[in-house]
């Protein structure tokens, strides 16, 4: 088969608003203009020839898309008119990253980077910068520790603020959750991943451990409200049923935000389902440890980067591709899409769906009979190969002629170290 380069475009928008005030730029994704970032990729047809390219740049041509018919979910605009202007930084494109807010002259915590934070490539040192949403003290920043040791955290207010801070060179990786595995797939970051042009080069998965946080004097017989996340309050519902039977439980957007904000109002009547290191940060006391129903609560993370890493067969890689079946074909082609794998002896390990938002309603029928609607939907798979595998590009070549475009998310090493159901050591802040 003839293999011809995909074309890329990637065209960068960026429009704010002057004169916030230093809060209304924290909590400018309320209020503020988004940076956008629209990505446009063309491929008339695949193929590995000689196998997978033996440079980055013949893997990461080969990756990206497979198959024709995609888009940007946006429509495109002239470059000439496009703009990249960032709230609060300078003409000269440099961007200040030192955005520790001072409270009484002592510097505070980092605060989670935002939309307008965000700007092109700033020089920095050597020390690997990792994006990861939510405050210091979230689960997500130790799964970017384990990922990256020795890194540099970046905390970002939303999951998108993190993809672009990758994409704009503010950070190199991101640290993102896909899926737990009481509360299931992370539906959002499974979409942003279509949207953005991230590659995926690892995975990390890190045992949950929830603690039951108060301020310092605070009895859990006090307590008459608690707060977290929702998913955190769902798989620690039985434990505070006997701890708390009398709070009120309600939801907040992080467990480590849900922390600072007890310590940062002084009160005394609530409580946090978050981490120790949480505890540490914001001078909290831990009422109860380990208050998770089920000690098998892991939450799987993906390392993100810009360019892919080169697939590898000296140790047990995981490949994720997404697709789309062919028009009018349906969910039928998924039967045949799961055969290409099956008859080749690779282990499934994940498959996800999400509404086909180009096309998420098929018309089946005529005037005469009467029509049905069926859903289209986009297939995310991950599976137990290394693309540098004949096998799983073998599979690939079968999976494109049913499908209308397949694109390979990343093939990277699988996550094989242990973990354990214990609390963390403690950390120094």
């Amino acid at each position: 088969m003839q293999t011809i380069s995909p074309a890329f475009s990637c065209d960068l928008k960026s429009v704010i608003q002057p004169n916030l005030t230093a809060k209304n730029a924290r909590f400018s994704h309320v209020n503020g203009k988004r940076v956008s970032v629209r990505c446009g990729y063309r491929s008339e047809s695949f193929s590995f020839p000689n196998g997978v390219g033996s440079s980055r740049a013949d893997w990461q041509s080969s990756c990206a898309i497979l198959a024709s018919k995609v888009v940007s979910a946006e429509n495109s605009s002239s470059i000439a008119d496009q703009v990249a202007v960032v709230n609060g930084h300078s003409n000269n494109g440099s961007v200040d990253l030192s955005i520790v807010p001072s409270k009484n002259g002592k510097p505070g915590l980092v605060q989670p980077l935002t939309i307008t934070d965000l700007s092109p490539a700033p020089s920095h040192g050597s020390t690997l910068r990792v994006a990861y949403q939510g405050v210091p003290g979230a689960y997500s920043e130790a799964a970017a520790g384990k990922a990256y040791p020795n890194s540099e955290a970046i905390p970002c207010d939303q999951f998108d603020v993190a993809f672009q801070a990758v994409e704009l060179w503010i950070a190199d990786r991101a640290v993102l959750p896909v899926e737990n595995s009481l509360g299931g797939s992370i539906h959002r970051n499974y979409d942003l991943l279509l949207r953005h042009r991230l590659h995926i080069v690892g995975e990390v998965q890190i045992p949950v451990h929830h603690c039951l946080l108060a301020l310092p004097g605070v009895r859990t017989d006090c307590i008459t409200r608690v707060i977290s996340h929702p998913q955190a309050l769902a798989q620690t519902e039985g434990s505070l049923n006997k701890l708390t039977p009398k709070a009120a439980i309600e939801a907040f957007h992080d467990t480590a935000a849900a922390a600072e904000y007890i310590a940062a109002n002084d009160l005394h009547d609530t409580a946090a389902v978050a981490s120790a290191r949480a505890a540490e940060l914001y001078g909290l006391n831990i009422l109860a440890d380990g208050i998770q129903d089920d000690a098998g609560n892991v939450t799987r993370f993906l390392m993100l980067a810009r360019d892919p890493i080169i697939p590898r067969t000296d140790r047990p890689f995981k490949t994720s591709i997404v697709f789309a079946a062919q028009e009018h074909k349906g969910t039928s082609v998924l039967f045949k899409v799961l055969s290409a794998f099956a008859f080749r002896n690779i282990s499934l390990t994940k498959i996800e769906s999400r509404p086909h938002h180009n096309c998420p309603v098929r018309v089946v029928g005529d005037e005469n009979v009467g029509t049905s609607k069926h859903f289209e939907y986009t297939f995310y798979v991950d599976f137990e190969a290394s693309m540098a595998e004949a096998r799983a590009q073998n599979a690939l070549s079968e999976v494109q002629e049913y499908t209308s475009f397949l694109r390979v998310l990343g093939s990277y090493p699988m996550d094989m170290t242990p973990w354990s159901t214990l609390p963390p050591p403690s950390q120094d802040v």
